[in-house]
């Protein structure tokens, strides 16, 4: 006897692996000896993956604030911007280290798959860092959900969390000049400008 609750056939073929969102991975941190502040986003958008470069979309706002901030725009050369930040004792990673997501939206990214980087490893490693910015909502839930606690108690409590923005293009609804405000937050955490 025929079953009238089958489903219809999958015409791609694939069944459930066709549908699930491809996988992502986040960079190493670059995050340099000494480093006071320490920046994560979410995980690396398509045109970051693209071209191996954090905050790479054209339209993220990053790298024009750093450029503000600490003379690390995106008119130099990617290791340039990250050595000019280093050099202000800013670090950049990011929370998860990989999950499923289709597209560049933080919204896309499919929660379960979500496995975080190992930033309490990393706050052991590098003592000096004092704040840990998050760079928009998701950042913040992650870091707040899957991080945090894994961080001990005592490094936790000498830690400021800055919950900043998002740069990403798709965070429209802020005035750049009041995201740029926020992101000021930054210099004091930082180091001097080398003289």
């Amino acid at each position: 006897m025929p079953n009238s609750r089958r489903r219809p056939a999958d015409p791609a073929g694939g069944g459930a692996a066709a549908s699930a969102a491809p996988r992502v991975e986040s960079f190493p941190p670059q995050v340099a000896s000494g480093c006071r502040v320490l920046v994560l986003g979410t995980v690396p958008s398509l045109a970051s993956l693209a071209l191996r470069q954090s905050y790479a979309h054209a339209q993220n706002l990053f790298w024009p604030f750093m450029g503000q901030l600490y003379d690390a725009g995106p008119e130099l050369p990617y290791a340039e911007r990250i050595a000019r930040l280093h050099a202000r004792g800013v670090g950049i990673w990011d929370v998860l280290e990989r999950c499923e997501r289709r597209g560049s939206l933080d919204s896309d990214i499919v929660v379960a798959s979500e496995v975080a980087n190992d930033v309490p490893g990393l706050l052991a490693r590098e003592p000096a860092i004092a704040a840990i910015a998050l760079n928009g909502a998701k950042a913040l839930q992650v870091y707040r959900r899957r991080i945090e606690p894994a961080i001990d108690a005592a490094r936790r409590a000498r830690l400021a969390v800055l919950a900043l923005p998002s740069t990403s293009p798709a965070n429209a609804s802020i005035p750049r000049a009041d995201k740029l405000a926020r992101w000021r937050e930054l210099l004091a955490w930082s180091r001097e400008a080398p003289r």
